[in-house]
């Protein structure tokens, strides 16, 4: 075993302290269940010897005493296996809960380029398939690697003292079978980690599809979503019959060597029992160890490629556990205390890690506590990045942002965040009640907050139109509420939250204009005595704002009110021109965004 593998099995180990002494009761259960496993060919041997020679006396006490006590081992087998499979089912669910419960802990402290990269069925398959794996190991193997261990060299020491002669013979095979377990075990091993892969290619085309079925229905684009799916359905499905091909020649050349040996005990044993040398007893309870030995070998065959198996997919468990967030809280972090709201951005430049372009270019600018900054400009200047800089989904490349003068890097990212709140266009509820989307903001909120809360967003009167109120399941992504109803609850939950830095990315640009206008109130309130940051295609959002700020190719290129801008004559006063003049029903909300 390679290196790198015993120390994922060291790792995982780490996982069964919490359940050692449930994992310490089971193997005292196996050991108890294997040795009455090894004292029943005794006791079968004693049997035929005893029914041989009580046909002959007649007398059949001595057969009824054993046949008793080959009852009695039966019982207490059960009893120890019935122990032993309840504390090893209670330790793998244990130990899966854990590995489950450390891997989606340890994802939801990873970046946002972190997720950016990856598919999110790929990481869910670890969440489900990997560790599923992993759980099978440690309920199953774990005893039978402590069972057949004591199997195998109970059983040999007892062949070697019925006869060292049929001993021989049968340990001939053992070297044969370790070598063939090793060459199946790295196979089996690098084929279990290509299927788990093309499993997780799989579900990630799948879960696509599932959430996008709107999208794909709109273009009919069923067959083709089908097709890519069953294209890696069909890869997994070939690398499922490759190793099952593998399997399928293993187990019979293991069952092939256990037959040739024990076809070879029975021969030579014959020939001691017509020399003298043994009784027929004795050859009985020699072939059911040779039984048993062969069994524990051929076993420990089989939980080698298991262990295979379990080792790849703990690979990418521990792979995943090993990611380290590129946005880490200081060692000795800065406390903020109350905020104000200045946020200031000093010759920020930055770039994705992937491409090599700047996405913003020598950006300074400074928000007071309480101004409403809109951010507008072609798409790709800049405008979401910017934003996303504040909240340190990314740090700039060069330059600082600060926050009531303490850079942002000098604070812990969850105190960071939490005087900050944002309103999305593409508004993102989880599939739970009105009021557990609410409480996103603050999860120790009173109901009668919450209810204050979308008064404030203009969310109360609908949410109590519907016959089970606040209680109401919005469905996965909040399918089943409308744009303006999603958008209202989602402002609701900001509103709870109380932020002292608002960021409204296009908070309004899907609407139509009816619900646009009530959202526009409700935007109103929430951003009253707040640092707020606007972003806008439709340019009718943001003419009450303080300031306007005009991105284009990542760099500032105009600042002002939307009438010094519009009088500039410059790209803001293009952009508002072209809008003005091509939708006449943008102007009209305009007023009551900022005076609601």
């Amino acid at each position: 075993m390679r290196i790198g593998d015993l120390r994922r099995l060291r790792r995982l180990t780490e996982f069964m302290r919490p359940y050692r002494w449930r994992l310490a009761g089971a193997i005292a259960a196996v050991a108890v269940a294997s040795a009455m496993g090894l004292v029943f060919p005794l006791v079968i041997g004693r049997l035929v010897d005893s029914a041989l020679l009580d046909s002959a006396a007649g007398d059949p006490s001595t057969l009824n005493r054993i046949a008793l006590l080959l009852l009695g081992v039966f019982a207490v087998q059960a009893v120890f296996n019935y122990i032993k499979q309840y504390q090893l089912a209670a330790t793998g669910e244990g130990v899966v809960a854990d590995i489950r419960t450390r891997l989606y802990s340890h994802l939801m402290l990873l970046s946002v380029k972190f997720f950016e990269s990856r598919k999110t069925g790929e990481i869910t398959s670890r969440l489900t398939s990997d560790v599923a794996v992993v759980q099978a190991t440690v309920s199953q193997s774990v005893a039978q690697v402590a069972s057949q261990a004591l199997t195998l060299v109970g059983g040999t020491v007892m062949l070697f003292v019925i006869s060292a002669k049929l001993s021989a013979t049968v340990l001939v095979v053992l070297p044969l079978l370790i070598g063939a377990a090793r060459y199946f075990g790295k196979r089996l091993e690098r084929l279990s980690v290509a299927f788990q892969d093309q499993v997780a290619e799989a579900n990630a085309v799948a879960e696509e599809a599932i959430a996008g079925i709107r999208v794909v229905q709109w273009f009919g684009a069923e067959r083709t979503l089908v097709d890519r799916y069953s294209g890696s359905i069909a890869e997994s499905y070939k690398l499922a019959l490759r190793r099952a091909r593998l399997r399928a020649l293993f187990v019979p050349a293991v069952q092939f060597s256990v037959f040739a040996t024990i076809s070879l005990v029975l021969w030579f044993g014959g020939r001691l029992v017509l020399s003298g040398e043994l009784s027929g007893g004795d050859i009985v309870t020699f072939l059911l160890y040779t039984f048993t030995v062969a069994g524990a070998i051929g076993t420990f065959s089989g939980l080698y490629g298991q262990l295979q198996e379990a080792l790849g997919s703990t690979r990418r468990i521990f792979e995943m556990l090993d990611e380290v967030s590129d946005i880490r809280d200081p060692m000795e972090p800065v406390e903020l205390g109350e905020v104000s709201g200045t946020v200031v951005f000093e010759h920020v430049s930055f770039a994705y890690s992937d491409r090599t372009a700047d996405v913003l270019t020598d950006v300074t600018l400074k928000a007071a506590p309480g101004e409403v900054i809109a951010l507008v400009g072609p798409s790709g200047a800049g405008k979401s990045t910017l934003v996303q800089l504040i909240a340190r989904f990314f740090d700039p490349t060069e330059g600082s942002i600060s926050v009531d003068g303490v850079d942002i890097r000098s604070v812990r990212v969850d105190e960071l965040r939490s005087h900050m709140a944002a309103v999305p266009q593409d508004t993102h509820l989880f599939s739970g009640s009105i009021t557990e989307n609410v409480l996103m903001g603050d999860a120790t909120a009173s109901p009668e907050a919450v209810v204050a809360a979308a008064k404030a967003a203009n969310a109360h009167e609908f949410i109590s139109a519907f016959p089970d109120g606040y209680d109401t399941l919005v469905g996965e992504r909040g399918v089943k509420l409308s744009g303006g109803q999603r958008q209202r609850v989602a402002i609701a939950r900001a509103l709870l939250k109380d932020p002292r830095i608002l960021i409204l990315d296009e908070a309004t640009s899907a609407l139509d204009s009816e619900s646009e206008a009530v959202v526009q109130d409700a935007l109103g309130v929430l951003m009253e005595g707040r640092t707020t940051f606007v972003i806008a295609h439709r340019l009718s959002t943001v003419r009450a704002a303080d300031r306007i700020l005009v991105l284009d190719e990542g760099r500032i290129v105009e600042e002002g009110t939307h009438e010094s801008l519009s009088a500039l004559g410059g790209l803001y006063a293009d952009l508002a021109g072209r809008q003005f003049t091509t939708d006449p029903e943008v102007s009209p909300p305009a007023e009551g965004f900022r005076d609601a």
